[in-house]
């Protein structure tokens, strides 16, 4: 083989055995994976199981493993623990496997899999870690969701005071989509890059806008207020795959449905209205719809072409959505500054009739209190949304007349 050949295969192979090498100690691997076929059976654990599986998995001692899971009163360690305990086997003790896995669940438990602790991590996460061979096999990105779905699900509920899970991800969904809400500021790295991270975009400031506060201006929000689609332009680092389109269930600690036809103009196609949410079907069943994605992707595209502008729609889905759908966060009774009154939707016109989101002839009649405080609300919106994009204070004098205008849209004033 002559001299050049010869360099170039070497450094071919030596590229391979390196992204072999990345993928087996990162879990992240490509979009087309398998689900967490072993995470069913990942139930809680005392603290003694969680002190053996440390001394099987960690190479740790057992009484030495035993005082952590007690000190975290249950089966968990806490992230300084587990950074310790790599320390140990990744400097001291030459122990690889175990630094791996205590890593790699130190990451995972800080990010996908966070409690509501935000300092320690379920020991039953572990076993995933056991086989490290497997790691970069399974759809990470399909747990990230499933624990994601399953946290703002608890979040909905009244009783709850605390998000738990990957709340970054959810950040940044709400920053690349809606960059008229919130306080942000783009950061100078150049994030499309495979090097960087996504979230990495954005640094973030803190605000004093309360949750009531955020109530009309997501009421405020318009079409045009909306990117509907923030990733085309990382599509040289990461090309669009198909089974982002898969329709059906994931599962994980939960099972969690996954319909992208209720969303669909995100992926740049018209959005119609969707079929009922199927049930959840068995275990196995969720493994071989995963496997067979493709079905469900025709399923899905079969009534759609791609868009001819962001937001567009069939004629008859907007007058579907306002009646099955929650349309405002407000209600018209809040106080002398209650959001406008919900339109009512009239049937779908003919398709050469020109399409509007809220037909004048079937609006609700108003009074002239509803009418004034319409328009105190729509002013109130506008004025908050001007204050939220310049990120003004109210200490400043500058702006001194515009927050006293918005305290008295608010009804600050008699």
């Amino acid at each position: 083989m002559p001299p050049v050949h010869q360099e170039q295969v070497e450094e071919q192979v030596e590229e391979q055995a390196e992204q072999q090498a990345v993928q087996q100690a990162w879990p992240g691997g490509p979009i087309d994976t398998s689900l967490l076929t072993r995470y069913e059976h990942h139930v809680a654990l005392s603290q003694e199981q969680a002190a053996e599986l440390a001394v099987e998995l960690l190479g740790e001692e057992y009484e030495f493993a035993l005082r952590e899971t007690v000190a975290q009163r249950g089966g968990y360690f806490s992230q300084q623990w587990l950074y310790e305990s790599y320390n140990r086997n990744a400097n001291l003790y030459g122990k690889y496997d175990c630094a791996a896995r205590a890593w790699m669940l130190m990451l995972v438990g800080s990010t996908i899999l966070a409690d509501k602790s935000y300092t320690r991590v379920d020991a039953k996460w572990l076993l995933l870690f056991s086989d490290l061979s497997a790691v970069h096999t399974y759809s990470w990105a399909s747990i990230a969701l499933v624990c994601l779905y399953d946290n703002l699900n608890d979040a909905s509920m009244f009783s709850t005071r605390a998000l738990a899970g990957y709340a970054t991800l959810l950040q940044c969904w709400i920053h690349e989509y809606f960059p008229t809400l919130g306080r942000r500021a783009q950061s100078d790295l150049n994030c499309d890059n495979p090097g960087f991270p996504r979230a990495m975009r954005w640094m973030y400031k803190q605000g004093k806008t309360k949750l009531p506060d955020y109530r009309p201006i997501l009421d405020a929000l318009t079409p045009d207020d909306v990117i509907w689609r923030p990733f085309e332009t990382h599509r040289g680092s990461i090309p669009f795959d198909l089974i982002t389109l898969y329709s059906g269930h994931l599962r994980g600690s939960t099972v969690v449905p996954y319909l992208p036809e209720r969303c669909i103009r995100q992926f740049g196609f018209v959005q119609y209205i969707p079929p009922p949410p199927p049930l959840a079907p068995a275990y196995s069943d969720i493994d071989s719809d995963w496997i067979g994605y493709h079905a469900s992707v025709d399923r899905i595209l079969q009534p759609t072409r791609p868009v001819t502008y962001a937001s567009e729609t069939v004629p008859d889905y907007m007058s579907w959505y306002y009646r099955v759908s929650h349309p405002r966060l407000c209600r018209p009774v809040d106080g002398p500054h209650g959001a406008p009154p919900v339109p009512h939707y009239a049937p779908a016109p003919a398709p050469d009739a020109p399409v509007d989101d809220a037909p004048a002839d079937d609006a609700p009649q108003e009074t002239a209190l509803q009418r004034e405080r319409r328009w105190r609300g729509m002013a109130r919106g506008a004025l908050e949304t001007f204050l939220t994009r310049i990120d003004a204070d109210r200490d400043d004098e500058d702006f001194e007349e515009l927050f006293f205008a918005l305290d008295v849209y608010r009804g600050a004033y008699p």
